[in-house]
């Protein structure tokens, strides 16, 4: 069941819009005012946002701009309500990133439309957001809006690389839009003394390289297959294209931008102030938390100790060492480079 958050003064509004969206099957919530409802929002997370803009405490306009902010709420869904006279102000909450408003006095069919559409239309992106490119091209295909949208079906390209290969260097200018089919890639930085520091690790659907498209700088990392790996590769014109048209699809990737930010800044903390022992056994865990098959079986996963080393911050040797560590302390087993998890709570709840 799909979840409403509805943020309106008007006890009569209030309770007469939750009343309509409750009756076509929707779990709705309801707030006074817009302080509370960032608060609600935050704490629930609902698939769908519909805001006054004129309230006390904080208005509309505010609501979207602090949820914005937030990388769990950033993305969600937001409808204005406004009055007639009010109209010319919602311009603002559009460029703002608002998806659409509604009229008071609006009737049952305009406010179901209004919130069906929306469903609709985020449903499509994150459906084409998924591991196939055949999403993507669904996706491209229903905007159109695009002008010669099949060319961008005709031009993209998909290539293989083998293990060890590198898909892009530190300093090479972006060719597009980079998304992962198949395999596992790793993005890592390169110190001048020639040490790597792993940063993220992809699994397929995973969309990368679009930081530099948006900066208009060359890659600032690079990227190389840890096994065998398919990208699909989407020119930087028609991903530009779709940004400018879509702002569904800009958002999206906003919303991916901020948790890659949230990702380094988490990083960054650990490497400053967390022990090898405790980097190393969260080096571990992100390992099974991306990849692995969601089965009842222990994680296993094939690693180079050096790949390992540059994910953890550390000399392969401090890892080798630790790692026999873990495995005298019955937290995971090794063979040969396969390394298995036997005791994730523990790993879990590693002291410093």
């Amino acid at each position: 069941m799909k979840s409403i958050l509805l943020i309106e003064d008007s006890e009569e509004v209030r309770e007469n819009t939750a009343e309509i969206l409750e009756l076509a099957g929707y779990k709705v919530s309801t707030s006074p005012n817009g302080k509370q409802g960032v608060e609600m929002a935050l704490k629930e997370l609902p698939d769908l946002i519909i805001c006054d803009i004129m309230m006390p405490v904080l208005d509309g306009y505010g609501v979207l701009h602090l949820l914005g902010k937030k990388t769990e709420t950033s993305s969600i869904p937001f409808i204005f309500l406004t009055a007639k006279s009010e109209r010319s102000d919602i311009r603002k909450g559009m460029e703002m990133g608002a998806d659409d408003y509604l009229t008071k006095p609006f009737d049952d069919t305009e406010l179901l439309n209004a919130v069906e559409s929306r469903f609709r239309k985020i449903e499509k992106i994150e459906q084409s957001m998924g591991a196939s490119r055949q999403g993507v091209n669904d996706l491209l295909s229903s905007l159109h809006e695009l002008q010669d949208i099949k060319k961008i079906s005709e031009r993209q390209q998909v290539k293989s690389y083998r293990k060890k290969d590198l898909i892009f260097s530190e300093g090479d200018t972006p060719l597009g839009l980079y998304l992962l089919e198949k395999g596992k890639i790793k993005i890592f930085k390169s110190h001048e003394l020639g040490k790597d520091l792993i940063t993220r690790l992809l699994q397929p659907g995973d969309f990368f390289g679009y930081l530099p498209l948006l900066e208009g700088i060359p890659h600032s990392s690079s990227a190389e297959a840890l096994e065998d790996v398919e990208i699909t590769v989407f020119p930087s014109d028609d991903f530009f294209t779709l940004l400018e048209r879509s702002p569904q699809v800009s958002k999206r990737f906003v919303g991916l931008l901020a948790g890659k930010m949230h990702e380094e800044q988490e990083k960054l903390l650990a490497l400053a102030y967390s022990s090898v022992r405790k980097r190393t056994a969260e080096a571990l865990l992100t390992l099974r938390e991306r990849y692995h098959d969601g089965s009842d079986k222990e994680f296993t996963m094939a690693i180079a100790r050096d790949d390992l080393a540059n994910m953890v911050g550390t000399a392969t040797e401090s890892l080798i060492r630790t790692l026999s560590d873990f495995r005298a302390e019955g937290l995971i087993q090794i063979s040969g480079s396969a390394i298995t998890l036997v005791n994730v709570d523990k790993l879990k709840s590693m002291k410093n």
